[in-house]
């Protein structure tokens, strides 16, 4: 298969672009040949994008499910729940529950709790999954649907909350795969070509199905939790070992600590109003003495590790790990980090996947819980001066799986007309495209590439945030196509 993208502007040139058997083979200008023709009339041309954090199956069932992210208090997300199951637009039974997502009770001045949910759901389960997903909060009677009566507040945090999680998110194939299937087309129309989906699931199975089923518009990368390593290992699953020609095997993903909105990312000092009580700067949840042998167990078997690290403490621990075993990785979030270990990523070989969108959503949170600290917070430039790798991404259903979204936030820190939040940690374009993207548009290189509508390098944050995409190309094959 054959197409040439006529007059596609590639910086201040415009050009012919012909892509053969999902390959570029030929730019120039007014090129020969007889391949089918789209006409871009000076369109920008940029690699296809990448979400190198999601949770895809969470972000699919997203568009399904009550939002209760616009709630600033407990009262206020309860009475929303009572509101959509009044007017009908959400419905449950004493097996299916109601399903809300979004809440972030970091800054609310009541606390969530089951009596505020049963005073609005009369009698129908109600789960709420927090923004950050280390938190979900129960009625009465969700709390009887899965066997948790006699929990006194509803609220339960890290894996506790994953477990329950996991039960709500129980779909029937068929079903999630439908949803995951618009999800993926709706991500094209972004200009995305690929994904890490990091569910916390065995992802082998599942990927295969939605492929063989005709799911085609992103490649995936699917990560590997503890629980399923011994099994990856079995199946002599490698780090970049392609299954299909979309779907590729990744990393090893080990939680070390919970998140900031929680309270539960390790820190190395105790967050304001705990000081003094059990787990007053966070939770450890997965030690030294843990994380290390599995590392190991990875690593020697292939597969590259992959560490969930917030806090500052959990991010000294993680790069300790990586230097002990002489290796390198990925470690995940690095949101709160001590100044001497912002050198280590690059000396260690250690890649930095950040998700600048949780700067803007967290911005007030990490104000109030790491006063005095926010300087060495989400610190995106600090890490490229020191030579590290930056891998961007979403974390999505967090924040919303659109990689402009995130380009925008790791340039202008800013959003909702608000002044820029530590503007002295923004990025350029040209950084924020170079981490979120894996090919280059030119002669040899994959058909990955997006048409859109304005120069990024002179578009503002805003501009960028709201880019218009006019084409996707996977392998040469339009996955969205507005021309």
């Amino acid at each position: 298969m054959s197409v040439i993208l006529r007059g596609a502007r590639l910086g201040s040139d415009v050009v012919d672009v012909l892509i053969e058997d999902g390959v570029i083979v030929e730019i120039g200008h007014a090129v020969d040949c007889t391949a089918e023709e789209v006409h871009l009339d000076g369109r920008w041309l940029v690699p296809g994008l990448w979400d190198n954090h999601t949770h895809f199956s969470q972000w699919a069932m997203l568009q399904q499910r009550l939002d209760v992210s616009p709630a600033e208090s407990a009262v206020e997300a309860a009475a929303l729940v009572g509101a959509a199951l009044s007017s009908g637009s959400v419905s449950g039974s004493s097996d299916a529950p109601v399903v809300g997502v979004g809440f972030r009770d970091g800054l609310w001045p009541d606390a969530p709790t089951a009596a505020l949910l049963d005073a609005q759901s009369s009698g129908v389960p109600v789960v709420l999954i927090s923004a950050d997903l280390h938190a979900v909060w129960l009625n009465s009677a969700a709390l009887a649907l899965y066997g948790r009566a006699d929990h006194e507040s509803g609220l339960f945090r890290e894996d506790e909350a994953f477990e329950i999680t996991r039960l709500v998110n129980t779909v029937a194939d068929a079903t999630l795969d439908g949803w995951a299937d618009s999800a993926g087309r709706l991500a094209a129309t972004r200009g995305v070509v690929g994904i890490i989906d990091l569910e916390m699931q065995w992802n082998l199975e599942n990927w295969s199905r939605r492929i063989a089923g005709g799911f085609d518009s992103l490649r995936v990368e699917f990560g590997i939790y503890s629980q399923h390593l011994d099994r990856a290992i079995e199946l002599r699953m490698r780090t970049g070992r392609q299954v299909n020609p979309l779907l590729t095997v990744g990393m090893f993903k080990v939680l070390t600590d919970g998140s900031l909105n929680t309270r539960t990312a390790f820190c190395h000092d105790e967050y304001p109003g705990l000081e003094g009580l059990p787990n007053s700067r966070g939770l450890l949840t997965t030690p030294p003495e843990h994380l290390i042998p599995l590392m190991r167990k990875a690593s020697d078997a292939g597969i590259v590790p992959d560490v969930h690290a917030i806090g500052d403490h959990a991010n000294t621990l993680a790069l300790d790990a990586f230097e002990q075993l002489g290796i390198g990785g990925r470690i995940e979030h690095a949101q709160l980090l001590t100044p001497s270990d912002i050198p280590r990523f690059a000396q260690l070989g250690i890649v930095a996947s950040v998700q600048p969108e949780h700067a803007m959503d967290d911005r007030d949170v990490a104000d109030l819980y790491w006063a005095g600290r926010t300087e060495r917070s989400f610190v995106l430039k600090s890490l490229l001066d020191a030579g590290a790798e930056l891998s961007l991404g979403s974390d999505a259903p967090v924040a919303p799986l659109d990689p402009w979204v995130t380009i925008s936030a790791a340039v202008g820190r800013a959003r909702d007309g608000r002044d820029a939040w530590h503007p002295e940690q923004a990025i350029s374009v040209d950084a924020a495209l170079a981490a979120s993207t894996r090919n280059r548009v030119a002669v040899g290189e994959v058909a990955d590439v997006v048409v859109i509508e304005r120069d990024p390098l002179v578009s503002t944050p805003n501009e960028l945030r709201g880019m218009p995409v006019a084409a996707t190309m996977l392998g040469g094959r339009f996955t969205h196509r507005d021309l």
